[in-house]
């Protein structure tokens, strides 16, 4: 199943992706978002599609409130060779704070102090239940969905220090969506991703070039923190960032700028620096 969240009059509500439309989901439930549905709040069996929606449809992120947002570093091999360094032989887990959620077509402010924005198209997995120190084979049954996220970089604040938060999590940081689909319809391991910028390819990969999959990077974080649903784990960007390109040639985002993440299955998630 594709869902989605959109902005009503009402708020943050909940819609069903159906061949490439956008549908009002009509549930028993008054107001419900993705969020409901990976709780456990609301079956897919409860949700049907309503009356179709706009083009001009207001989306939401694709999980509206999440507890925790986790992510893999240097998760391809080609990505962390870019960047001057070597695969991991663990991964490398960071956060981001939930307030640097974005949503498909939310423009992204550029933040006075950064020189050095870039971007990093994402395969994200949604957490669909309760998980603590689990294993792989248990933390891909905690797996609820999947869906396009953008884990934005401010590259000169990242590495002001060995902890990156701080170059990671500015405002709307953390694009995700538009789509939230089920892993009944995703082999998350053989996924083409993309990153254009202006149009332009910039990034050009697969999935099973991922160095830990969704569930490893998942269970290794169990290990040091409690997962609850609606989390996000951000998995990791292949080559073709800015950062990876040779130091003189490197030419960072700038306000008007564009940038879509493009998944197999999962959509195209657009967001305009400005």
């Amino acid at each position: 199943m594709k869902l989605f969240n959109y902005i009503s009059a009402a708020g943050p509500c909940l819609g069903v992706s159906i061949d490439g439309k956008y549908y009002v989901a009509e549930t028993p439930l008054s107001s419900a978002v993705t969020d409901d549905v990976i709780a456990g709040a609301l079956s897919p069996a409860d949700i049907k599609p309503g009356a179709a929606l706009p083009d001009s449809i207001r989306f939401a992120p694709a999980v509206a409130y999440p507890d925790k947002i986790i992510c893999a570093g240097l998760n391809y091999k080609d990505h962390a060779e870019e960047t001057g360094g070597e695969a991991p032989k663990q991964p490398v887990i960071f956060d981001k704070l939930t307030d640097s959620l974005a949503a498909h077509m939310q423009d992204v402010p550029a933040p006075e102090t950064v020189r050095c924005l870039d971007y990093e198209a994402e395969l994200v997995a949604i957490v669909g239940k309760e998980a603590y120190n689990v294993s792989v084979e248990e933390a891909e049954e905690c797996i609820f969905g999947y869906a396009c996220g953008n884990d934005l970089s401010a590259r000169d604040s990242q590495f002001l220090s060995n902890q990156w938060l701080i170059g990671k999590t500015f405002p709307a940081f953390a694009p995700l969506g538009p789509l939230l689909v089920t892993k009944d319809e995703v082999d998350a391991g053989h996924l083409n991703i993309t990153c254009r910028l202006n149009g332009k390819v910039v990034q050009s990969s697969n999935t099973e070039k991922m160095i830990f999959t969704p569930a490893e990077i998942f269970s290794f974080a169990s290990k040091y923190m409690r997962f609850y649903p609606g989390d996000l784990i951000y998995t990791g960007t292949p080559s073709g960032v800015i950062l990876g390109k040779p130091k003189g040639t490197r030419v960072w985002m700038k306000a008007g700028d564009v940038v879509t993440v493009s998944i197999d299955g999962l959509g195209e998630l657009t967001n305009k620096i400005v």
